[in-house]
């Protein structure tokens, strides 16, 4: 365990004890190693450089020369003698006008706390009667309470009626009084890209956010909200025959999801009641009616009753427990963790 500490390995404590390694210190730093008998001579390490630096090759990587001497009839080392000769004369750089691949950024870990700080928007097509044609229905869910906050049909996907939608959710949601205006979290479709959505949420204040290119689960709340519409019973598997008949549908789905439904994310409270603040009440009032019921008959009970504890964050990507944790404690947490 004290190894672990250190981070040394057992076996380097040992040889230190035989070898009087713990009065003397570490010699590891200062040790002087032969040069090993396969090492390239200096003249080989010569004949290295030039050829890199050959105007054919100004531009190649080693991964690239080296096959292609091979095709000459001329090996003077490996790829990886190459790149450390190439790297001990200070030109080991990316040789070509290219830029350096960038790593991958993580996902953003969005935290919500309290309903207005995160919010969830998408497109789903709505399928028509008519072969080819499509209704198109936009969504914007909030993180925290799961409450459809804005929606709307249309029978195109233009960037017009996202931007009509989320200025009339701002209305309705008040974030004009808020001191911190909320995320609004999408995929990374061009209606919602549109520069005409990025202007209104710059006017509002709203900070856009979007996935990964080609990654199907950084809005994962978004598409589970859409699933949960079309598997409805309500439903019409043969599609809708007008505009305003998906409009109908869509105003009832919208009411049934948010008083209705009893959502088991977040305790199977509906989306209305958490959004209200009423959730914290009503499982404090099932903790009590499920410990009464226990103290009845504690026979038919193993052991603690259902937890009702009540959900107090939500993350949308999260990356790691330590970061969820420090920023749910944080006076900001409507803003990015990390």
């Amino acid at each position: 365990m004290a190894c672990e500490i250190a981070g040394i390995d057992v076996r380097t404590l040992q040889r230190w004890k035989a070898q009087e390694g713990l009065t003397a210190g570490d010699g590891r730093p200062q040790a002087v190693r032969p040069t090993p008998s396969h090492a390239l001579s200096p003249a080989e390490r010569a004949a290295l450089l030039a050829v890199a630096n050959e105007p054919r090759f100004a531009s190649v990587p080693p991964a690239r020369i080296v096959p292609m001497l091979a095709d000459e009839g001329v090996y003077l080392g490996s790829e990886s003698s190459m790149a450390r000769v190439l790297k001990a004369h200070g030109q080991h750089t990316r040789r070509g006008r290219a830029k350096a691949p960038k790593a991958t950024r993580p996902p953003t870990t969005h935290i919500a706390t309290a309903p207005g700080q995160v919010w969830c928007w998408d497109m789903t097509y709505l399928p028509a009667n008519v072969m080819g044609r499509w209704f198109h229905l936009y969504l914007i869910l909030d993180l925290y309470s799961r409450k459809i906050v804005g929606a709307e049909v249309h029978d195109s996907d233009d960037a017009n009626h996202a931007v009509h939608l989320v200025r009339r959710t701002a209305l309705a949601e008040s974030i004009a009084t808020m001191d911190t205006k909320p995320v609004l979290h999408g995929d990374n479709g061009s209606t919602l890209k549109a520069t005409t959505v990025l202007a209104m949420l710059q006017w509002l204040g709203v900070k856009p956010s979007y996935s990964r290119p080609r990654v199907s689960d950084d809005n994962a709340y978004a598409e589970s909200l859409f699933r949960t519409a079309k598997y409805r019973p309500e439903f019409p598997t043969k599609g809708f025959a007008s505009l305003d008949e998906a409009r109908a549908w869509a105003a009832e789905f919208v009411r049934w999801y948010n008083v209705d439904h009893r959502h088991s994310g977040i305790g199977y409270v509906s989306p209305q009641q958490r959004h209200d603040g009423q959730d914290q009440a009503i499982l404090a009032a099932r903790h009590t009616l499920y410990t009464h019921a226990q103290q009845c008959h504690p026979a038919r009970w193993s052991g603690n009753t259902r937890d009702w504890s009540h959900v107090g964050v939500v993350t949308l990507n999260p990356e790691r427990d330590t970061v969820v944790n420090a920023a749910a404690n944080a006076h900001h947490t409507q803003q990015k963790a990390a």
